[in-house]
């Protein structure tokens, strides 16, 4: 591990995102600007026309299109480059800018559903039959119509417009904490103290020195704890926001509102939630057996992600890992691997750490191109990581360019599919190509954690907030203590009674920036469990499979979710796909324990 970070101007050109081809400058981007201002006025301009006039409502519809595409720029490129370095408040002021830009063009279209709720079967058809061209917006118009029982008169919708800036800051605040104000103490080691961020943490978590380990955990979690009342109280600032937002819109639960909006059923979460909990036991196996092979007394929560075939493990360099992912995703096609080459080649990535850069990873699914946000750190994880954001980008960049804008963001629920995909396509091809058994237990190892962290850990997750929604709706406060409280006993729960749950795991969430995103983690699992099938379907089926898998990730939002997974060949309203990835689980444990015995 290096013992220095990196400032931003001391990496390499070629290891940084293409932002310049979004604007070419900062100097660019506050010309776009001062043309945005602009655009509340001219869209506001169609106020009162939109039910009366079929060639007024095409214009509005066809102009707020563009001026969408436009807007998404200036913010894209202001949180691009803020991500690059936090710590550089002048795109942090941009991004507020670009932000509050969006808020006036919300509030000053808010007339806009109220009116289109207003046109009769009748005149829509009259309309339709008018201006052809207004065809294309079919769905859209009646997905509005869908959204009826929950829209609000013009002037209510002008408020709930302007409260969503105030509705972002939780989340904003939340950021900037972990992300640019909270410092962590070095990790003592043998060769001196090493820096502990968000990044190296998992590297640490990764190492095999089970001191080193544990030095890393209690030291980041103590300063969880330390700041523990802040992150209770944004925790339950973000809570109370999506409680307005759902009760002024009128829908039962904050869970309602937001598996709305994307036409996912609510059962799908709790069946997901209740087919893991029937699959609990298969946990319990494989942290025995994780157990057995770290050879220790007992097992702790610093002992999940090191390796159990440390031996086994490789760096893998950058340029090995774009190679890796070449060939693991050949079979999805020659078009598909082209865009994929396009973006190693054209700086669609952010690869390497530097000081201030935001932890994590992202696809930012822009025009003209999506970026990816790394921090590469030659592991195995990293390139897993790598191919799981490519996977984010290509199916951005496929629907937009397949789609026309009005359908070319998909929804959430089917956002980890893609990306999961990649990663299961990856680890069947090691796998095919890996003859050592010992190399062999390891990526079986590193597969079982892709189940653990993907499906158990953020089911857990998916359980504790519908938890604190439920909490927050029956009008309890969100203290550290009951926050605490509740995300042991789902630790303990999912683990199981062998496992040793250390006190400071409870504060955990306070380090999970997902817990902000409106019930966003229980996709990963069910994205994981529809990308097992599907990856699973191209490698038997072969080009007629691909070319379904692909047509699915060229359809953006044109049809609900549910219906494009189906067309691709998964069925997310039943239980089967989650539990044949479990059963795939518990299958592996037994495999991975026969080649460590």
């Amino acid at each position: 591990m290096a013992n220095s970070i990196p400032k931003r101007d001391e990496v390499q050109k070629e290891n940084t995102w293409a932002t310049e081809d979004i604007f070419a400058s900062d100097a660019a981007w506050e010309a776009a600007y001062a043309e945005a201002k602009q655009y509340p006025e001219k869209l506001a301009a169609y106020r009162g026309k939109l039910a009366k006039d079929g060639q007024a409502l095409l214009a509005f519809l066809q102009e707020n299109d563009e001026i969408g595409i436009k807007t998404a720029a200036l913010y894209r490129y202001a949180s691009l480059k803020s991500d690059e370095d936090t710590t550089q408040s002048k795109y942090t002021e941009m991004v507020g800018r670009a932000y509050s830009l969006y808020v006036e063009i919300g509030a000053a279209t808010a007339f806009a559903v109220p009116e289109l709720l207003t046109i009769d079967q009748a005149d829509k058809e009259r309309f339709m039959r008018e201006n052809p061209s207004l065809a294309v917006y079919q769905r859209y118009l009646d997905l509005i119509e869908r959204e009826k029982p929950h829209t609000l008169s013009e002037a209510e919708e002008k408020l709930l417009a302007m409260a969503g800036e105030i509705g972002r800051a939780p989340d904003d605040i939340a950021s900037k904490l972990g992300d640019a104000d909270l410092r962590f103490p070095d990790v003592m080691t043998d060769e001196g103290p090493e820096p502990l961020t968000h990044a190296t943490f998992m590297l640490f978590m990764h190492d095999s020195d089970r001191a080193k380990r544990k030095d890393a955990f209690e030291k980041l979690y103590g300063v969880y704890q330390s700041f523990e009342n802040t992150s209770a109280a944004l925790l339950d600032a973000q809570v109370k926001q999506l409680i307005f937002f759902a009760k002024a819109r009128n829908y039962d639960s904050t869970l309602q509102a937001s598996l709305f909006r994307n036409e996912v059923p609510t059962e799908v979460y709790h069946n997901l939630i209740d087919t893991v909990h029937k699959n609990l036991p298969a946990m319990v196996k494989y942290t025995n057996l994780r157990k057995k092979a770290l050879g220790v007394d007992e097992l702790h929560m610093y002992d999940l992600y090191v390796p159990m075939v440390p031996s086994a493990d490789v760096k893998i360099p950058f340029e090995t890992a774009k190679e890796n992912c070449i060939k693991a995703l050949a079979p999805l096609g020659a078009d598909y691997g082209a865009i994929l080459k396009e973006g190693f080649d054209n700086r669609w990535i952010d690869v390497y750490e530097n000081q201030g850069k935001r932890s994590g990873a992202y696809s930012s699914g822009c025009r003209p191109h999506p970026f990816v946000l790394l921090n590469y750190k030659e592991t195995l994880d990293s390139e897993f990581t790598l191919i799981h954001e490519m996977g984010h980008a290509l199916h951005s960049y496929l629907s937009k360019q397949n789609q026309p804008v009005v359908y070319a963001d998909y929804v959430i629920f089917v956002a980890e599919v893609a990306s999961t995909c990649n990663e299961v396509l990856l680890m069947k091809y090691l796998l095919a190509n890996t003859e050592d058994k010992e190399r062999r237990a390891y990526l079986i190892n590193y597969f079982l954690e892709q189940f653990r962290t993907t499906v158990y850990r953020q089911t857990m997750f998916a359980e504790f907030e519908m938890k604190i929604n439920e909490m927050g709706e029956q009008g309890a406060t969100l203290t550290p203590q009951a926050l605490n409280a509740l995300y042991y006993d789902l630790n303990k729960q999912y683990y199981g009674a062998d496992m040793v749950v250390d006190e400071q795991i409870a504060v955990e969430w306070a380090r999970i920036p997902h817990f902000y995103y409106d019930f966003y983690v229980f996709q990963y699992a069910t994205g994981f469990s529809a990308a097992v099938a599907l990856a699973q379907r191209i490698l038997e089926k072969g080009e007629p499979a691909a070319k379904q898998y692909l047509s699915f990730l060229s359809s953006g939002c044109k049809a609900d979710p549910i219906t494009l997974l189906k067309e691709a060949g998964v069925d997310m309203t039943s239980p089967a796909p989650i539990q044949s990835a479990l059963t795939l689980f518990s299958e592996l444990v037994d495999e991975l324990d026969g080649l460590l015995s």
